[in-house]
């Protein structure tokens, strides 16, 4: 019997797919990528045709000898990663190892045609079910070189950006840092944003409504539009109330009723970017947990006696194609659900964006017969909640539209000579078509779901209504919002910048990096997010620029669709990204000898200070400072920046309701031994965290207590574990303000026992004042106290489960007696008792 050795990525879809081929294959993991480029070095020769030298992974090598050694008994090697750029490069890399020329370089000779040629083959399918499985294996292919030289094409733009910009950030700002080509226009698209919100200016406008009554109910709110036929906006309050006051005694009389019929068509199925902005708006789920979440629907899961099924097609696409399988499938399953009204007469079609790739699939369920609710008892409640969603925007997509009757009422309030203009429209749905399974989210006002709020009664033209009040109300406009997960996708894809497969990667590179932060779900450039886009942007104007970004995603698909050589690409990207780099290496500022003079005067000695930059940002010391002398001033002080600021520039955005991002539920304001958090409500099943006061500088309090060592101002500061107070010449001085007991230490009879933190875990402890020189510490609180027992010099307060105790530390002596609790002084009777 013919043998068959199949590679994929992961064990999960090894798992699936070796249960649809049977007992004549072999389905073994590569494990992801087995081949990259060197992390030592820049692997690319830009001076002969960027050839590059591809390696071995290390820790890889024990997985190819295994994946060696079964292709050599095999008759036949299928490559079956995942149907995309990344999948095609992975399957060439197993190809050159398993047929004998990996010899390190990409560019290695070519396999003699022959056996190796036919003996190992590429495979693709987009859903990983029986019918589709089998289907691929029917029609093998080879490896797809220009799906290759794309990926490689991305690659090496990513490490020639990253290896050749990145020592610059080191020299001039901070090691450790580093550049990404597509993450750099990302973090860029979030400070432009930060900044125009910085720099908007409110404008003060009114709104004027009218509650009004016919003759029938319901009374409704009719919004003041202008006078006659003309709109006139709001400006102020006198303006508001000169035209309240015309009103008071107007005549109101409708002037037009305007009836249509509206029909609002269902979404296509989801493509990636969609359904991470829709599982963001809808489930709260980052835009990551979304993508690992799809990524075990489409290998599959265990759904009882059915065995392993893949549950959804590929996650990766820019696509709305459904196959015609799928859409008879679904065309039934309506029909007979739901009933002939709802089904269209022919397939509903849907147009994909410019650059999709039209061999796969939109992102749907396997089978759409296949019910959320029939699978829910084998679904983890974040898999059924994705499922639940791609299989009703799928469903709903072969559904007709639904149809609203509107009706826009205008209506003329006359007073004098004067005629003022309100208005108002109402819908009402008339049939709900594919709303009947599924809505589609919107990113801030939604205008169909207010105009569903309003209802009216029957009005026509001439017809008299009455005024029952009249409600002005004071606006002001307000700045764009922040960039969540979800709009940050939406704009990246409608500029064009990275692909299904990169957002992903793009939100998580720049939180890891920690050049943005999330305020209450939304982006907030850091300090350093701020500095590192300002030095990239000013000194690398084309690379780092939104337009030439896009165009480098549309090269990319040329390649891949065999119209340019991926060669001709990096050498034309190479000449602008040369030229930068060398006016950089020039000109960039360098931030770490950066002095920034200020208004503000040294505290120790009048200088004026300047800001400097350290490895932990930005700070304020003094101008006078002179390493060579040691006589001269040191102080410092931290840089409170104001951005973001918590306090005030983001009350509107923080005071909504926050959301776990790992489980979507509402996170509460909770109360620690370390101040406020923030906590996920699904504890102790979700265990989601985070400090309010994560991301940001707090200023150190002044105090006019003084130092007891230096006479300095003692200072309140925040630390890892809460505020502390310390004197303000720190680090001359470093004294630090201790929390006394009142019991003298035990062990040397010197110091002070006092209460303290422990660094890593931050439980409370009891220690000597005199630490280093004496080593004493208690777990429980001592108090100043013999043993009765043992004559122990100290006793300690603890905390049983039958309540609080005093007990001798001696582990020797058994003495120990209940607390006495403090009694309750009942207030004098001429006095009222607390409530």
């Amino acid at each position: 019997m013919q043998k068959g050795l199949v590679i994929v990525e992961s064990p999960a879809k090894a798992k699936t797919i070796q249960k649809y081929l049977g007992k004549g294959f072999t389905v073994e993991a590569s494990l992801g990528h087995v081949k990259d480029l060197p992390k030592s070095t820049l692997g690319v020769d830009i001076e002969n045709e960027f050839d590059t030298e591809y390696i071995v992974i290390p820790g890889k090598e024990k997985v190819l000898i295994k994946l060696k050694k079964l292709a050599d008994a095999a008759d036949a090697i299928y490559l079956a990663p995942d149907p995309d750029r990344e999948g095609e490069a992975i399957a060439a890399h197993l190809e050159e190892e398993l047929s004998g020329n990996g010899s390190g370089k990409k560019k290695a000779k070519k396999k003699k045609a022959g056996e190796d040629g036919l003996r190992i083959q590429r495979v693709t399918f987009n859903e990983i079910t029986q019918r589709a499985v089998r289907e691929a294996f029917e029609h093998p292919r080879q490896i797809d070189r220009n799906l290759v030289d794309a990926q490689q094409a991305r690659r090496v733009l990513d490490r020639l950006v990253g290896y050749q910009v990145s020592p610059l950030l080191w020299d001039k700002v901070r090691r450790g840092l580093s550049a990404g080509r597509v993450q750099t226009v990302a973090l860029r698209l979030i400070v432009e944003r930060e900044r125009e919100i910085k720099a908007f200016e409110k404008k003060e406008y009114w709104t004027i409504d009218a509650h009004l009554a016919a003759t029938k109910p319901p009374a409704f709110d009719a919004r003041f539009q202008g006078k006659g036929e003309e709109r006139i906006e709001v400006p102020n309050g006198e303006e508001a109330e000169k035209i309240r006051g015309a009103l008071e005694s107007a005549d109101w009389v409708v002037r037009t009723v305007d009836k249509k019929e509206r029909r609002r068509n269902a979404a296509p199925p989801f493509t990636t970017s969609k359904l991470q902005q829709d599982s963001s708006r809808k489930l709260r789920f980052s835009v990551k947990r979304t993508m690992m979440i799809a990524q075990r629907l489409y290998e599959g899961v265990e759904l009882g006696d059915e065995g392993l099924v893949g549950l959804i097609t590929y996650m990766r696409t820019d696509s709305t194609r459904v196959s015609n399988d799928a859409l008879a499938e679904v065309r039934e399953y309506v029909g007979k659900e739901y009933g002939p009204n709802y089904l269209p007469e022919t397939p509903n079609t849907f147009k994909s964006k410019k650059g999709a790739q039209e061999a796969h699939e939109a992102i749907r369920p396997t089978s759409a017969i296949r019910h959320p609710e029939q699978i829910k008892q084998y679904l983890k409640e974040d898999e059924y909640k994705v499922y639940k969603l791609i299989w009703q925007r799928f469903v709903a997509s072969q559904i007709n539209p639904a149809v609203f009757d509107q009706t826009t009422v205008d209506i003329d309030a006359k007073s004098g000579n004067e005629s003022y203009w309100f208005r108002v429209t109402g819908s009402v749905l008339k049939f709900d078509g594919f709303l009947k399974v599924y809505e589609e989210s919107h990113e801030g006002k939604d205008e169909e779901a207010e105009e569903l709020k309003h209802k009216l009664p029957p009005l026509e033209a001439g017809q008299k209504l009455t005024l029952r009040e009249l409600k002005p109300e004071q606006h002001f406009t307000e700045p764009p919002p922040r960039y969540n997960e979800a709009s940050l996708v939406k704009e990246l894809e409608e500029r064009g910048i990275g692909r299904p497969s990169t957002y992903s990667a793009i939100l998580s590179t720049i939180q890891e990096r920690q050049y943005v932060q999330k305020l209450g779900g939304k982006f907030a450039p850091t300090e350093i997010g701020l500095v590192v886009t300002d030095l990239l942007v000013e000194n690398f104007r084309d690379i780092f620029d939104v337009q030439y970004t896009a165009r480098l995603e549309e090269e990319l698909d040329e390649i891949e669709e065999g119209k340019e050589k991926w060669t001709d690409a990096m050498s034309e990207f190479y000449k602008r990204f040369a030229k930068d780099l060398k006016y950089a290496e020039k000109h960039m500022e360098n931030i770490k000898r950066m002095e920034k003079p200020t208004d503000e005067k040294c505290e120790r000695c009048g200088s004026p200070l300047i800001i400097k930059w350290g490895k932990h940002g930005s700070f304020y010391a003094c101008s006078s400072y002179d390493k060579d002398d040691p006589n001269s001033c040191t102080f410092t002080k931290e840089n409170p920046i104001n951005l973001p600021d918590l306090d005030s520039a983001d009350v509107q955005e923080t005071s909504q309701e926050e959301y776990c991002e790992n489980c979507g539920r509402v996170m509460v304001l909770k109360r620690g031994r370390f101040g406020q958090f923030m906590a996920c409500t699904g504890y102790p099943d979700c265990k989601t965290t985070r400090r309010l006061d994560q991301g940001r500088k707090v200023p150190d309090i002044p105090l006019e207590e003084l130092c007891p060592k230096c006479n300095r101002n003692m200072v309140i500061r925040h630390g890892r574990y809460g505020e502390f107070t310390s004197c303000s010449g720190y680090p001359d001085c470093k004294y630090v303000k201790q929390n006394f007991i009142g019991v003298k230490c035990p062990l040397c009879e010197d110091g002070e026992v006092v209460e303290k933190k422990a660094r890593r875990k931050g439980n409370t402890f009891f220690g000597c004042s005199n630490y280093p020189k004496c080593k004493f510490t208690s777990a429980n609180k001592p108090i100043a106290e013999k043993c009765p027992s043992c004559g122990s010099e100290y006793l300690v307060e603890k905390t049983l489960k039958s309540g609080p105790v005093i007990a001798c530390p001696n582990k020797e002596c058994d003495y120990e007696r209940p607390a006495e609790t403090v009694p309750v002084i009942p207030p004098p009777e001429d006095q009222p008792h607390a409530k």
